[in-house]
């Protein structure tokens, strides 16, 4: 990634929002308890953050929420959080955030999941490659939801997740992202998804958390 500050070398400044431990993931707690599951899911996220700060051609990563165990977790890796202030779901948060970073002159922003423990830096910089300076978003396996969203340089986000959310980006615009970066599209919802994210390879801290060994 270079330094340099121009519209063909600016980067991305990836926008991750998470919602409360209480309320996330809930159809991964079966089994694990509260304290097992508020780990699991801290522990995918920071391997999706931890990923896409590596990635060729992300400026930055800022997480949104206000859950106080993810501040503090986040804000030891050195990973700016926003706080969450319309704590009114995904794409209020995405919006905010898209909000504050623009204010700042950050160049472009994009949306990726938290939930993308598999993910490898080289996916991701391979699709910021495709998209080039398009408004994109990239789906995930099952091709309904979107586990990426890239706006245009200097021009809003434009979120547009929940049901649906593929079909709702594409009409918004953006272009498909559908090159073989198999982790990037592989969210984890279910005991089922998590599984399949092993066998492409899960995270340290989520390999870590699930005692999985190396």
């Amino acid at each position: 990634m270079t330094t340099e500050n121009t519209p063909d070398t600016a980067g991305v400044h990836l926008l991750v929002p998470l919602k409360p431990l209480t309320r996330a993931k809930s159809r991964l707690l079966a089994g694990r308890g509260s304290a097992g599951h508020f780990e699991l899911v801290t522990a995918m996220a920071m391997d999706t953050v931890v990923a896409a700060r590596r990635a060729r051609g992300v400026a930055g990563v800022v997480v949104v929420s206000s859950d106080p165990a993810l501040t503090a977790a986040f804000t030891a890796l050195g990973v700016e959080v926003l706080p969450d202030r319309p704590a009114d779901g995904l794409n209020a948060a995405l919006r905010h955030g898209d909000e504050v970073l623009r204010a700042r002159g950050t160049f472009r922003v994009g949306a990726l999941q938290a939930d993308l423990p598999a993910l490898r830096s080289g996916e991701l910089g391979w699709a910021l490659r495709a998209a080039g300076t398009d408004r994109s978003y990239c789906p995930d396996l099952s091709g309904d939801g979107t586990t990426l969203l890239l706006a245009e340089p200097d021009q809003p986000l434009d979120p547009r997740f929940g049901p649906g959310s593929a079909e709702a980006h594409g009409e918004s615009g953006a272009k498909t992202l559908a090159g073989p970066w198999e982790s990037l599209r592989r969210d984890v919802d279910t005991e089922a998804d998590l599984a399949s994210a092993r066998a492409v390879g899960l995270g340290p801290r989520t390999t870590a958390r699930l005692g999985l060994g190396e």
